[in-house]
């Protein structure tokens, strides 16, 4: 059976090398938009419900006015985005939004590209395989899985999304991106882990995914979980996505675990130059 837990994911044998940070780096502002922001938060926050949300329920949890938030959903309503239950004055995501995404993954080449490969990894290793977009330096999306037929497996879903800098794949994103001064300890405070790194020992571990191309994270993020992730660049040498394999336990030997690593880091080189 599964078990249910939530995921971010996410040898020396060398991988491409992404840019390195640099003191000098500087990451591109956005400029705010509070309606759109707002709008977005609102969509979010129903696709974390398991039920759909009144009006108030959806302000009160956003800190938004309340005539604001129903002057928001009335747009998404229309838009065929949210979807509203005149009975009880509900709301839930609607039927747009899985068009968006069908279309949206239609452009993507990753996911088709990345789950022969998955399926590789889950089933040669009892591993679950994982491929993560790398969203600027906000979040991962999670863009496919593949699940072994181990009778205990990590749970997450197509679609999730977690902190840029959490687990395994978080110390990649630290280490092949370029963060302003400053930045990066601010977000890592805001991390929640269930073991949490201290963070000196987190940025040793960062250096030391610069060197040898690969990202462990064992029992920090969850515990009695080793997850393992490797990068995959774009044509331009940036970071763009992860391959990501958790096992549950001490379900591979140092021998194995050496075995996958090489395997990702592998699948990662012939993804890289696919996208390239």
């Amino acid at each position: 059976m599964d078990k249910k837990t939530s995921f971010a994911p996410s040898a020396e044998t060398p991988v491409p090398r992404g840019p390195r940070p640099g003191p000098a780096a500087v990451v591109d502002r956005v400029r705010p938009v509070p309606a759109v922001s707002r709008a977005v938060a609102i969509l979010r926050a129903l696709g974390r419900s398991a039920e759909p949300l009144g009006v108030k329920a959806i302000a009160d949890q956003l800190a938004i006015v309340p005539s604001t938030c129903l002057h928001i959903l009335r747009v998404l309503v229309a838009e065929q985005l949210v979807r509203l239950d005149p009975a009880t004055r509900r709301y839930s995501l609607g039927s747009g939004l899985a068009s968006l995404a069908r279309a949206a993954l239609a452009r993507d080449p990753f996911p088709a590209l990345a789950q022969p490969a998955l399926d590789q990894l889950s089933q040669r290793w009892q591993v679950t395989a994982i491929g993560v977009q790398i969203v600027a330096l906000e979040h991962m999306l999670v863009l496919a899985i593949s699940r072994s037929e181990a009778p205990f497996r990590l749970h997450v879903d197509v679609g999730s999304r977690f902190p840029a800098l959490i687990s395994a794949t978080g110390r990649l994103v630290a280490a092949f991106t370029p963060w302003p001064p400053g930045e990066l300890e601010i977000r890592f405070r805001k991390l929640r882990w269930q073991k949490a790194p201290g963070y000196r020992r987190w940025l040793k571990e960062v250096a030391e995914v610069r060197e040898r191309g690969y990202s462990l994270d064992e029992g920090d993020y969850i515990a009695g979980v080793t997850l393992v992730a490797v990068p995959v660049f774009d044509s331009g040498g940036v970071l763009s996505h992860a391959l990501v394999a958790a096992e549950m336990g001490e379900s591979n030997s140092a021998r194995a675990r050496r075995g996958l690593i090489d395997d990702l880091l592998a699948q990662a080189r012939v993804l890289s130059g696919a996208l390239a």
